[in-house]
């Protein structure tokens, strides 16, 4: 088993892609209501004081066996709380360095 962890979850297959002469055309998935209510309550972006966030973010992909699938970002998953604080780490490491100059 791998060690990696992931940041979004499986929602499923999608509808197959459309091509227009060749090139990809358009990708859709189809979501029920309750399935959809339930990806909000768990999978949506805090909101800050301004108001902003409240985001569900969905990824279509490929599989490696060729089938069109749909994942949705969890930001509660380890592999999400991993990259954030790695993201603050990288943060405050560039903010200590500039607050150590002397001018």
């Amino acid at each position: 088993m791998s060690d990696v962890k992931y940041d979004s979850v499986l929602v499923g297959y999608a509808e197959e892609p459309r091509y227009f002469e060749e090139n990809l055309s358009s990708w859709s998935v189809r979501i029920k209501d309750t399935e959809l209510k339930e990806m909000i309550d768990k999978y949506a972006t805090r909101r800050n004081d301004a108001g902003e966030g409240g985001n569900v973010y969905f990824k279509l992909f490929m599989s490696k066996s060729g089938k069109a699938c749909c994942s949705v970002f969890d930001p509660n998953s380890e592999g999400a709380k991993e990259k954030r604080a790695a993201k603050l780490a990288a943060a405050e490491a560039a903010a200590t360095v500039t607050d150590d100059m002397p001018f």
